[in-house]
C-alpha cells in the first residue's frame, strides 16, 4: 500500500476545541500509551466491525462510543496485545482467532496525555460478545457500508467539558461516535477507499 493518510486526515474529523486551542498532535516522552482493536469480521453478506459504549461516570469518557482498547500495561509484549487483550476483557474477543492485518496512526489524545495506536485485526467468524460489565453497557455493531456513506458525517454544537464545542461526528443510526474515535475511522475509511477494498462479501 502507499502508507499510512495520518494525522492531517484524522484531523478532517476533529472538533473545534481541538482546532482552536491548537492542541499537539504529538506525544510528549513521558505521555502514556494505549491501544484500541478495529476487529472486521462478516456478518452476512456486510464486512462489520463493532464499537463499545462506556457507563457514564464521573470521567473524560463517560457515555462514550469507542472501540474496544485502552492502557498499555507493563506485561503486555506490544501495542497489538494491549488492544486484543483489551477487547477479550472488555468484549469477550478471543484473540487466538484474530488475525492482525496493521496498525493505523497513532492519534494523541491531549486530555488524557496519551497515544493511541488502533490495531486492525480479522476474524472469520461473528463474534460471540460477552461484555464486562463494569465497563462496557452496549456493543454496537456496524457494517462498513453503513460507515462508508458520507451522510452520517454531521456537525453540531455539543457540551463538552462545560463548554459548547463544534462537534464532527458518524450519526450511526442515531448513535453519536466523536472525538478521537471519529478521527480514527476517518483515516480507516479513507484507505479502504483508496485501496478499493470491497464492504460487502
Amino acid at each position: 500500500s502507499n502508507g499510512l493518510p495520518g494525522t492531517d486526515v484524522q484531523w478532517e474529523m476533529a472538533s473545534s476545541d481541538r482546532m482552536m486551542r491548537n492542541f499537539p498532535r504529538v506525544k510528549k516522552e513521558d505521555s502514556k500509551l494505549a491501544a484500541v482493536l478495529i476487529l472486521l469480521y462478516p456478518s452476512g453478506h456486510s464486512l462489520s466491525t463493532f464499537f463499545i459504549q462506556r457507563p457514564v461516570y464521573n470521567g473524560v469518557h463517560s457515555g462514550q462510543i469507542s472501540f474496544p482498547g485502552g492502557k498499555a500495561e507493563k506485561d503486555d509484549r506490544d501495542l497489538t496485545h494491549t488492544a486484543l487483550r483489551e477487547a477479550s476483557e472488555e468484549a469477550g474477543i478471543d484473540s487466538g482467532k484474530v488475525e492482525i492485518l496493521g496498525l493505523l496512526t497513532p492519534l494523541y489524545i491531549p486530555v488524557s496525555d496519551t497515544e493511541v495506536t488502533p490495531v486492525v485485526g480479522w476474524t472469520d467468524q461473528q463474534p460471540q460478545f460477552e461484555i464486562d460489565a463494569t465497563e462496557v453497557v452496549n456493543i454496537i455493531e456496524a457494517d462498513l457500508a453503513a460507515m462508508a456513506n458520507p451522510d452520517i458525517v454531521k456537525e453540531k454544537p455539543f457540551p463538552v467539558r462545560g463548554e459548547m464545542i463544534n462537534v464532527r461526528y458518524y450519526d450511526l443510526n442515531g448513535e453519536v461516535i466523536w472525538g478521537a474515535t471519529a478521527m480514527i475511522i476517518h483515516e480507516f475509511m479513507t484507505i479502504l477507499r483508496r485501496e478499493k477494498i470491497p464492504f460487502t462479501l
